[in-house]
């Protein structure tokens, strides 16, 4: 099938056969969330679903809804099978509190990765299942008739011989006494009626009326708010502080020292930033008053002149290089970058003498608890957490060490009163925790052909994962996965590859930003296959489609993306157009961009992108969330840069921390390629290749090579 999205977006998906899933599994009976509990007849036959009396079908969903729109595709899931009626389905976010929510490969509540939908994939879809056939017996007996006799429909249970119809709503009391099926079979895709069709949001109205909570709207009763006074430098520590001042302003409640500072709390948030701004507090700054980001790049470059530890070794690079009818080499640089949410960060604790409740939105759910807990001197099961809209997240609201909510318990255990917290957009710009900044080394041996026989990749960056609960399994041997991703695997046919890794340790506090790694590995990669095809006298395309051999599904979307685009087609003059083709969280997406330079500024005018991430849930969410990464990777691509100066972050806002406005907005089109494999991830694999098409784009288009990012600084700069 075929259309355009809302937005205009055009997109190209179709349904494809595939066999039936044969499942075993038990989900214990539990409401689908505490909002959706009523008094009234039910029938909740796991902890997923919900059929009133009412015919309301009321489904928990236990990912976080912050734009990707989880809140529609994992409903779809379960009503595929279930056969509800789509218009009664409403939707709750799943309790914290139950195991039966837990990621089904992480073991802890949480939503990244890009790996929601591939994660429920067949668990959705199975409790679906195990309900509609729980129904169906239901009905079958109130017909008095045999199951095979029957079918369910639309919200509704047919009796095929007669025609008679029983609706969910009048089943639930006989369903509930129902045994659940310990088998069931799953739909071939040829049968499916919702999944891969277009689906307007179900979160839509609510975002569009005001009526829908994030975590900044949640106020309860006698709460105050409080604001952190934190370090200037990263690690620096509180030697001593006046709250003399601060207690004058009007409103101020107290001023409280915790362990990330000093919290001013007062009756709203005005009151507290002006206590905040009053506060005299002296700070041993200790070496990260030493950092600069110039000191860092030198440093960085001198590392990567040195052997650094091996993540990937095929054939004997150094014996090709010898060898080589030529030798090329580049390096670059990519900064820090901050994720800058749009609603800023926030939590509302309410600590009482054996529970304590939670209200806040977070990707991490289950790490959330466990520090609040333990903070609080409570068990995991006392701490609630209301998981409420996020307004972005982009990896910044799955804190590896749960510092806002954990900063939020201090707080309410010092005071012991309700309380919110916030961050300004400064706190967590100047003092957050940031996308490392890289540096990278890369070298390539050509044959008399110009293509590579020897490539050689250093790769210096902080790791990510240090730290984190992941990093018992996802560092190995001194390699940080998420350093090297998109490198390592590196999807040319080269035979001879050299990957290593330096990972410099420092006081700044690092996480995964949309894409991880691999945003700052496809840059790199894709910016140099282009600087070699260039240098063999080729066209970047065909080069590509010459190395990709045993890559076919990089070599689809590269190809649908390149014929989509015009690839060779003229442009108008003063326009260059790039390409670039990478794979992330088992998506493939190529963009072919298209680009002018003025004045040393760069006017994107169109982007085509061509994605195969497996079966599509949701065409609508699928184009959108392309849409997002793309407006995402060029806002970094463009502008974006956390700087240091004297340990400071000199950035602080929007206006020095720019993002993609309406007017920067290029054209983009989304072509979905129909596939048989089961959904891959797509809220971030639209980020990676973003800057590598551009910066192609540009040296198309006025001969400068980009090696270093942000796109206009490198143009200002030599």
């Amino acid at each position: 099938m075929s259309g355009k999205t809302d937005r205009g977006t055009a997109y190209r998906t179709e349904p494809v056969p595939g066999g039936s899933l044969v499942m075993g599994f038990h989900v214990p009976v539990r409401r689908a969330s505490d909002a959706a509990a009523a008094s009234s007849p039910a029938f909740a036959p796991n902890a997923f679903i919900r059929i009133g009396a009412d015919e309301t079908v009321t489904l928990a969903v236990n990912k976080s809804e912050m734009g990707q729109g989880v809140f529609t595709a994992l409903p779809m899931l379960i009503c595929e099978e279930l056969e509800a009626d789509w218009r009664k389905v409403r939707v709750a976010s799943a309790s914290s509190m139950a195991k039966d929510y837990r990621h089904t490969n992480w073991g802890a509540q949480g939503t990244g990765g890009s790996s929601s939908v591939a994660s429920e994939w067949d668990r959705l879809r199975g409790v679906g299942a195990v309900a509609r056939e729980m129904l169906v017996s239901a009905a079958a007996a109130a017909f008095a008739a045999d199951r095979s006799e029957c079918r369910a429909e639309n919200g509704a249970v047919i009796h095929v011989p007669t025609g008679r119809r029983l609706t969910y709503g009048r089943l639930v009391e006989k369903a509930s006494e129902m045994e659940p099926p310990k088998d069931v079979a799953l739909k071939q895709p040829k049968d499916f009626k919702l999944i891969g069709k277009p689906t307007r949001r179900l979160d839509t109205p609510e975002k569009t009326d005001g009526s829908a909570l994030y975590g900044l709207d949640v106020s309860i009763p006698g709460m105050l708010t409080a604001l952190i006074a934190r370090s200037p430098v990263f690690g620096g520590k509180l030697k001593s502080f006046d709250a003399q001042k601060s207690k004058a302003v009007p409103g101020v409640v107290d001023v409280l020292e915790i362990p990330s500072g000093v919290a001013v709390i007062a009756d709203g948030f005005w009151s507290a930033r002006k206590g905040r701004d009053a506060l005299e507090r002296t700070w041993d700054e200790g070496e990260g008053g030493k950092l600069s980001t110039d000191a860092l790049r030198e440093q960085y470059a001198q590392l990567s002149r040195t052997p650094g530890t091996a993540a990937r070794q095929d054939g004997n690079a150094a014996k090709a290089f010898a060898k080589a009818a030529k030798q090329l080499s580049a390096e670059y640089d990519v900064p820090y970058l901050a994720h800058a949410p749009m609603e800023p960060l926030n939590c509302v604790v309410d600590l009482r003498d054996e529970s304590c409740e939670i209200w806040t939105g977070t990707q991490a759910q289950t790490g959330d608890r466990r520090s609040a807990a333990a903070i609080l001197g409570l068990k995991p099961d006392q701490v609630k957490i209301n998981t409420m809209y996020l307004g972005g997240g982009f990896g910044r609201r799955g804190s590896k060490t749960s510092d806002f909510v954990s900063e939020a318990a201090h707080v309410a255990k010092a005071l012991r009163k309700p309380v919110k917290v916030i961050w300004t957009r400064e706190d967590d710009i100047r003092g957050g925790y940031y996308r490392p900044l890289w540096h990278d080394r890369i070298e390539a041996g050509l044959d008399a052909s110009g293509y590579p026989v020897a490539w050689k990749h250093t790769i210096v960056g902080q790791s990510i994962l240090a730290g984190s609960r992941y990093e018992a399994s996802m560092v190995k041997g001194g390699i940080d996965e998420t350093s090297v991703e998109g490198a390592a695997d590196l999807p040319y046919a080269i035979p001879n590859i050299l990957v290593d890794l330096h990972t410099p340790i420092l006081p700044v506090t690092t996480l995964w930003w949309r894409s991880v790694g691999h945003s700052h590995t496809a840059f790199v990669v894709e910016s140099f296959i282009d600087e070699l095809a260039h240098a063999a006298g080729k066209d970047p395309f065909e080069y590509r489609r010459a190395l990709l051999g045993s890559a076919p599904r990089h070599l689809q979307v590269l190809e649908l993306a390149a014929k989509k685009a015009g690839w060779s087609e003229a442009l108008p003059v003063g326009r260059g157009r790039g390409i670039a083709v990478h794979k992330s969280f088992d998506s493939y997406v190529a963009q072919v961009a298209e680009v002018s330079v003025a004045d040393g500024k760069v006017k994107v005018h169109s982007v085509v992108c061509a994605v195969d991430c497996g079966m599509t849930v949701n065409p609508d969410t699928v184009a959108a969330q392309v849409e997002s990464g793309i407006v995402f990777g060029l806002s970094a691509a463009l502008w974006g840069a956390i700087t240091l100066k004297d340990g400071r972050v000199e950035q602080s806002n929007y206006k020095d921390y720019p993002i993609l406005r309406m007017r920067d907005m290029p054209e983009v089109q989304v072509h979905i390629v129909p596939s048989r494999e089961e959904p891959t991830g797509i809220g971030e694999p639209g980020v990676p290749p973003i800057a590598p098409a551009v910066a192609n784009a540009v040296f198309m288009a006025t001969g400068t090579r980009i090696r270093r990012l942000p796109i206009g600084d490198a143009l200002r700069k030599p």
